[in-house]
């Protein structure tokens, strides 16, 4: 099959290049399908792991997908050959940069409808996250009141976060976003109210004449943020990240009984935690979403055929740190 992988090296202007390999199908474990992949998005988790690997391998990298079931495994109850399924994938195994993909039946779920698998394939990777921080991490309740801030809201994980609060909560969302064609975007997803990240956030919320937020979820940056968020979050709140801060002091927050929690969408596939399947179950209630029109796709650019070329565009525009939404590709 055909397939992206890369190459060590340590060009200044793109460390390990991605290249186009052949490589043997995989092969299935008994909880396996085998998907003929047709639609990819591409994440900052894919630049990560380019960059910071020592040996490729062949290394397959991708942790979005849509496509087509091919091959089931032996003990696959939930899916059939032919199904149009979705998922993040599991960032043990090998990605969807490539034809075919082996994932395990309880992390993927039947595709929206509704939708083209280019507007699909934006979705799964930063669907769970959203979620898993939202409604696992957090807790938040579908009556609750209150606010919520969402320090990155442009980003592929603060544009379905806004729209999964507003599908299913009462908070108030605060989402920031710096320039005009940023903040155009999020308030067109939902966010109640925006802010700019490159200005002091306290004063901005002090202004807007509402309770200090219960809920912080910080996309990016975090360490940068940190006296902002302790002198802003409410007491007793919850600040949930998913970045990796060079340092991260949480002295500053005891005062305030404040609760940390840190969201990795692979650790259930990681892990094989017992409740796994929870990340199917929630993909399939995110489709409902799609389908019910209470969530859009977050499909900002399509770049064309899946190859080593196209997927370089994509590792560089998400590395430039001024992509909005979904960087998409679709078919070899």
């Amino acid at each position: 099959m055909k397939a992206v992988s890369y190459v060590i090296n340590n060009h200044d202007d793109f460390k390990n290049s991605l290249v186009d390999i052949e490589k043997a199908k995989p092969t299935l474990k008994e909880r396996d399908v085998l998907v003929k992949v047709q639609a990819i998005s591409v994440n900052p988790v894919d630049t990560k792991v380019r960059k910071n690997s020592s040996e490729a391998n062949n290394r397959i990298l991708g942790w979005d997908a849509v496509g087509e079931i091919i091959e089931i495994g032996s003990k696959v109850t939930s899916f059939k050959v032919g199904d149009s399924v979705w998922y993040a994938g599991d960032l043990t195994r090998d990605g969807s940069n490539a034809e075919y993909q082996a994932v395990d039946e309880r992390i993927i779920s039947h595709k929206p409808i509704t939708v083209s698998n280019a507007e699909a394939a934006a979705l799964p990777l930063t669907a769970i996250t959203a979620w898993e921080m939202l409604f696992d991490r957090f807790q938040i309740s579908e009556t609750e009141v209150g606010s919520i801030l969402i320090i990155g809201g442009a980003g592929g994980v603060g544009s379905i976060a806004i729209q999964l609060l507003k599908a299913k909560t009462n908070l108030t969302v605060i989402a920031t976003a710096s320039r005009e064609e940023t903040k155009s975007w999020v308030e067109s997803l939902g966010a109640d109210h925006v802010i700019d990240h490159s200005k002091d956030l306290n004063a901005q919320i002090e202004t807007l004449g509402i309770a200090k937020p219960k809920y912080v979820f910080s996309t990016n940056h975090t360490d940068t943020y940190i006296e902002q968020i302790v002198s802003l979050i409410a007491p007793q709140g919850k600040l949930g990240l998913i970045d990796d801060p060079q340092t991260f002091d949480i002295m500053p927050f005891k005062t305030k009984s404040i609760s940390i929690h840190w969201e990795l969408m692979f650790t259930r596939s990681m892990y094989e935690t017992d409740d796994i399947e929870k990340q199917g179950d929630l993909l399939q209630q995110v489709a409902q979403l799609v389908d019910q029109q209470k969530i859009r796709s977050t499909l900002n650019q399509n770049l064309g055929n899946i190859n080593a070329a196209n997927l370089e565009k994509a590792h560089k525009l998400l590395e430039s740190g001024k992509s909005k939404g979904k960087i998409l590709l679709e078919n070899f």
